[in-house]
């Protein structure tokens, strides 16, 4: 893909996933090149529901991106990872030239360590959002098992695959264990 098919697509997907989030109790704070930061429970705290907050709108993410036409390359599938993990943030707005709300702490690397380690198109969640989202209730989680992560060592993971009442169609590799711990699946 040339740099400017590469903007026009991830115009198209962020595009959707804006729709989405709209739909959710969830704040876009950035997207970095291919990352698109979301969080639940700031500004506006929500206790314990934002991890069920995040995990629904991953559905809905997981089913967009799952009938998403890739622009230039309609024939191509796109697969994502997300990683989710639930914890305390230090968030503000930062700088005078081009002020941003930014988020700090362990918990947003925790999170982009569970995306960085997850397998594609899986969502991959830490234990801490696991306990949470077992303690909500309804969502259909599956233990991936220990994972070596940058900077924390060995962490229990979980996959997100579903939720009892949800009506949409998950695509199939969203919800099937990986046969292998590397994805057989092309990522763009």
């Amino acid at each position: 893909m040339s740099p400017l098919q590469v903007v026009d697509m991830l115009n198209a997907l962020y595009t959707t996933f804006d729709a989405i989030i709209d739909k959710h109790d969830v704040y876009k704070v950035e997207t970095i090149g291919d990352a698109y930061m979301v969080i639940s429970g700031l500004p506006q705290r929500n206790g314990i529901l934002h991890a069920g907050h995040i995990a629904t709108m991953t559905l809905d993410i997981a089913c967009a991106v799952g009938t998403f036409s890739v622009p230039h390359f309609p024939r191509e599938r796109l697969f994502l990872r997300i990683g989710i993990h639930s914890g305390p943030v230090v968030a503000g707005v930062v700088g005078h030239k081009m002020p941003r709300y930014c988020l700090f702490g362990d918990t947003v690397n925790t999170a982009s360590r569970m995306e960085s380690t997850s397998l594609a198109p899986k969502a991959q969640i830490s234990e801490t959002t696991h306990a949470i989202l077992t303690q909500l209730g309804g969502y259909m989680l599956r233990h991936r098992g220990e994972v070596s992560v940058k900077g924390k060592g060995f962490m229990q993971t979980y996959w997100l695959e579903g939720k009892d009442d949800y009506r949409n169609q998950l695509p199939a590799e969203f919800c099937r264990a990986p046969d292998v711990e590397t994805s057989p699946i092309k990522t763009l």
